[in-house]
């Protein structure tokens, strides 16, 4: 692994499945998606059949809130199992260090490019007002990462759906480095479709010594050099995760005594890819609500109630300028423009809400849904949806850099099916 410090930016030994494995059935969505579609996870299942599968070494979170303390050891239990059985079985081949730069195509979009490469944990924080390379985009809810930790310690490798963003409108990065490995007539390393509607994936692989990648460690220094205070990634996609991996971190740190081994330990450095924030196939999507056990008509009066009554309109034709949030019951839509807002963003304002209600009612639940047709799909005459307006990119950067970090769920990259999928791998023991 060749780390560059300054960029907070290691070239790892990437792993991939042999050539004799199917990528189309190892490949599976990231694990906090379709949290309340259980029936999109046994399709999954039962496409993967008996093939070695990302499926059967990842918990995916839909099962959290349906298994018991028990089920979820076994689980636990068997995940490790076949994770050693996949090392014994040579399932994994490892690339020198390096980089794999990819191409993403789904129903929505031909092209999505990215770039897979290992991070500093050391330089990562999810802190409110840090000013760490790489930062967090919402708020962190720190009872999430315990769980994902215990998983990490049993592991010996990792297995990341983690999206960094880049501020990059000339392309130097992830583009420049596509355009030379098509134009090289190199082979990919890998060449797959993926479940369901999620459409396809390509990657080329790019050794650490060759010119490619020395003009990728450039790009990155170009960009962070026009940084207004040295950000250079922003969380977009796993934030917990990568938060996980950096409490995982912090505790194998503890145990090391060697100094050296500290600064390059493969537990400190993080698996994910890396897009670029101005690619035209990388759609931000609001992350939109679904608050089960109440009614519609219910959320109405509690957002009056709590935000004001002169300061909430419902209907259609509303002219006063302000938030406009869409409330639903799955047949019909409400929209209601918030002319005095308790948040700066529509999320935010809607947030608070919910969160009051939670807290005088703990029957009452929230889920985060991607994509209005799941909202509609899983709102109905007792479970309300709410849907959220778009975030705009190009300020992207400067909000967080200004601001600190969105509200806890505020945006997604796209559909729910054009999510990262578990594919590479890296080793995070010795």
């Amino acid at each position: 692994m060749k780390i560059y410090d300054n960029i907070a930016v290691a070239a790892p030994n990437i792993m991939l499945p042999n050539k004799n494995i199917d990528l189309s059935k190892w490949a599976v969505i990231a694990c906090d998606q379709y949290t309340s579609e259980p029936e999109y996870w046994d399709d999954v299942k039962n496409e993967v059949g008996e093939n070695p599968s990302t499926l059967k070494i990842t918990l995916p979170e839909v099962f959290l809130g349906i298994e018991n303390e028990e089920q979820h050891n076994a689980r636990l239990a068997s995940i490790k199992k076949n994770i050693e059985t996949y090392m014994s079985d040579n399932i994994w081949e490892e690339l020198p260090d390096g980089f794999i730069v990819l191409d993403r195509a789904t129903s929505l979009h031909p092209s999505r490019k990215g770039l897979m490469i290992a991070v500093d944990l050391e330089q990562y924080s999810y802190e409110v007002g840090n000013k760490e390379r790489i930062r967090a985009t919402e708020g962190t809810v720190i009872s999430r990462i315990p769980p994902r930790v215990k998983i990490r310690a049993n592991s010996p490798v990792e297995l990341p759906h983690i999206m960094l963003l880049i501020d990059d409108p000339e392309g130097l990065v992830i583009e420049s480095a596509w355009e030379k490995a098509v134009s090289a007539n190199m082979t990919p390393c890998y060449d797959t479709k993926l479940h369901g509607k999620s459409g396809a994936i390509k990657g080329f692989f790019i050794e650490n010594d060759s010119d490619i990648a020395k003009n990728i460690i450039d790009g990155f220094n170009k960009i962070l050099a026009k940084s207004a205070d040295g950000m250079l990634f922003a969380v977009g996609d796993g934030n917990h995760s990568l938060a996980s991996a950096k409490a995982h971190w912090e505790n194998v740190k503890a145990t090391l005594t060697d100094d050296e081994l500290k600064k390059t330990h493969p537990a400190r450095f993080a698996l994910a890819e890396v897009v670029n924030i101005h690619d035209k196939g990388l759609d931000f999507e609001p992350i939109h609500r679904v608050v089960f056990g109440v009614k519609l008509e219910e959320l109405m009066d509690e957002m009056k109630k709590r935000i004001g009554e002169e300061n909430v309109l419902f209907g259609e034709d509303i002219k006063e300028d302000g938030q406009k949030i869409i409330l639903t019951d799955g047949a019909k839509k409400v929209t209601a423009t918030v002319t005095k807002p308790l948040h700066t963003l529509a999320v935010g304002t809607i947030q608070n809400v919910i969160d009051a209600m939670i807290k005088d009612n703990s029957s009452i639940e929230v889920d985060y849904i991607h994509g209005e047709d799941s909202v509609m799909k899983l709102s109905n005459e007792n479970n309300t949806g709410v849907i959220l307006p778009d975030i705009s990119k190009n300020a992207f950067f400067k909000t967080i850099e200004t601001d600190g970090v969105f509200p806890r769920k505020t945006f997604s990259m796209g559909e729910a099916f054009e999510k990262r999928f578990y594919l590479e791998t890296k080793k995070i023991t010795l």
